[in-house]
């Protein structure tokens, strides 16, 4: 669930659009690409990375397609300027060995290929910010911007896993709130870094998320917390929180824990506790962020609390504003001591999602 495309697909639902319904049967690498027929899809990729001295480094790299026009119009002209999809993308390095944050976005109608999905071997790209995928399965990234530049390879470790139920991830109660979401929960990251003048060479792992969907908040939800973490024991956890306009938690929130055999635990609500334990507040924003959390899940005997690598990781895309950003793990599994790395996105603390319309 990233912000950019889940907000925009509150403007104008259109009933040619195809929803997210049960029944949807996954297909690799087919889904790795595209799905025009939905309204919103993004593909989204964060890391924890180091160099050889240790230096600690956190990026994301999200390619969003928006639909302008439904399926049933598409093909009715011929002119560039009349456009099918609008692309985004959000590229952001965390350097938490020099404390800075830096975060870009770039927006294309894609009028004359300049941005676009699904070229040859390009899954999306915008300019030179891209995002393609090998024969062997593996991926590489490419961005770059002023004193920032990402150029890595990764290699999935593990097969991707489907979240929800029946091939749907639902985000609301009621019918056709839901998208279809997977996983590729560990990637062997390996490349380049360029940040403020210094390049360096990096290595860790990744996280890739794809989603598609034409509705997902409902009436009252306000934004999401939303939690990726990659223990030190092969195991990764998926959490995320549907936040009320009036402060509660929805409880169609849900999560997925993935074993170091690959076995997936599907979540409920019921089966995790998310409590805050420390606030940033952006002095850009004003937003109250909870940064820090102790995370519990007594299904799988896990529990952990997340310290953020830099208080400001706030990406400030007016109106669409949200914090998202690496974090360090200390917990226990079964009773035993675990380590691990993560991602956090929080999202709906500057103003709730559903104002972004209004």
């Amino acid at each position: 669930m990233k912000i950019l495309a889940a907000a925009l697909a509150m403007l104008c639902i259109a009933a040619t659009w195809q929803t997210a319904e049960p029944g949807w049967k996954y297909d690799f690498p087919r889904d790795h690409h595209g799905h025009e027929n939905f309204k919103t899809e993004w593909w989204y990729f964060t890391g924890n990375l180091t160099n050889a001295a240790g230096h600690r480094f956190g990026y994301e790299l999200t390619f969003f397609r928006q639909g302008i026009r439904p399926p049933n119009e598409r093909g009715s002209t011929r002119s560039r300027f009349i456009v099918d999809d609008l692309k985004f993308a959000h590229f952001t390095i965390s350097d938490a060995h020099r404390r800075k944050f830096l975060f870009f976005q770039k927006v294309s109608r894609g009028s004359f290929g300049e941005a676009g999905f699904d070229r040859g071997d390009e899954i999306a790209w915008i300019d030179s910010w891209n995002l393609r995928m090998s024969g062997d399965g593996s991926f590489h990234l490419a961005a770059d911007a002023e004193g920032a530049k990402l150029n890595l390879q990764l290699v999935p470790v593990k097969a991707p896993v489907i979240h929800g139920k029946n091939g749907v991830s639902q985000k609301a109660a009621s019918a056709g709130h839901a998208s279809h979401y997977y996983s590729i929960s560990r990637l062997r990251t390996e490349g380049e870094l360029v940040v403020s003048g210094g390049r360096f060479d990096v290595h860790g792992e990744s996280w890739f998320d794809h989603e598609w969907a034409t509705n997902q908040l409902a009436p009252g939800q306000a934004g999401w917390n939303w939690v990726s973490a990659q223990f030190d024991d092969g195991s990764e956890l998926m959490l995320y929180e549907m936040r009320l306009t009036n402060g509660g938690i929805d409880p169609a929130s849900s999560g997925t824990f993935i074993a170091a055999d690959d076995r997936s635990v599907p979540l409920t609500s019921a089966d995790f506790q998310m409590t805050p334990l420390e606030f940033w507040k952006s002095p850009a924003t004003q937003a109250n962020y909870p940064i820090g959390w102790r995370i519990e899940v007594p299904k799988v005997q896990l529990a952990f609390t997340i310290h953020p690598v830099l208080k400001n990781q706030e990406l400030v895309f007016t109106p669409l504003i949200y914090w998202e950003g690496a974090f360090d793990l200390v917990g226990t599994r079964a009773g035993k001591a675990i380590g691990g790395r993560g991602y956090l996105e929080l999202t709906g603390y500057a103003a709730p999602l559903v104002e972004l319309n209004r």
